[in-house]
């Protein structure tokens, strides 16, 4: 698949606010830092499509883009950044909870985590939270480029393990630095809109 045209249609904190629930749907959400803004912008080849903040937790909304006017990425808030209050936080879940209960047409959450780190509780708890509404199955590790090809299995590996994911689950390493694995990405997307499982 190629993304030849990326518009952001909506940003949103409530259900109210979402565009109509007329178009298949692909999320993405991971910590904050993780590097999520950056992989979007690769997966379009635009610079500038989605913000890319040099402070985390920078994202508080939902962006909706709607892809080649056919389908929509989803850009959920980043989650795990220390300086919010525990309102944020909790306002944080109402607003994803919400997003996932209440879309027809998502069909999967991408869930990022950094590969050179051990996924932390609240990405444990992220992707446990995805496999209650099945919506899990695809994980991106970002920054491959700062692991060797070498230790790349080890990371990967210790991944799986923490997140507790089944052999039918799918880890794709990506660099947004050296420009790799977003092709896999755009496939299992591709995939996915034709009716994938």
């Amino acid at each position: 698949m190629i993304i030849k045209k990326a518009d952001l249609v909506a940003v949103a904190v409530k259900k109210d606010q979402y565009p109509k629930d007329d178009k298949k749907e692909i999320a993405f959400v991971g910590r904050s830092n993780v590097g999520k803004s950056s992989l979007l912008n690769l997966l379009a080849n635009r610079k500038n499509l989605a913000r890319v903040s040099g402070s985390p937790g920078k994202t508080r909304t939902i962006n909706f883009y709607e892809i080649n006017g056919d389908f929509r990425i989803v850009d959920l808030p980043g989650y795990g950044y220390a300086k919010l209050s525990k309102s944020e936080i909790e306002k944080w879940g109402e607003m994803i909870e919400s997003y996932l209960q209440n879309r027809e047409g998502l069909l999967k959450v991408v869930q990022l985590v950094d590969i050179r780190h051990v996924p932390s509780a609240q990405d444990v708890q992220m992707y446990e939270w995805l496999r209650y509404y099945g919506l899990d199955g695809i994980v991106v590790a970002t920054k491959s480029d700062k692991v060797s090809r070498n230790q790349m299995a080890k990371y990967i590996s210790i991944i799986k393990k923490t997140l507790a994911l089944s052999p039918e689950d799918i880890i794709i390493p990506v660099s947004t630095l050296k420009r790799t694995g977003h092709d896999v990405l755009l496939d299992e997307i591709e995939r996915l809109l034709e009716g994938g499982q």
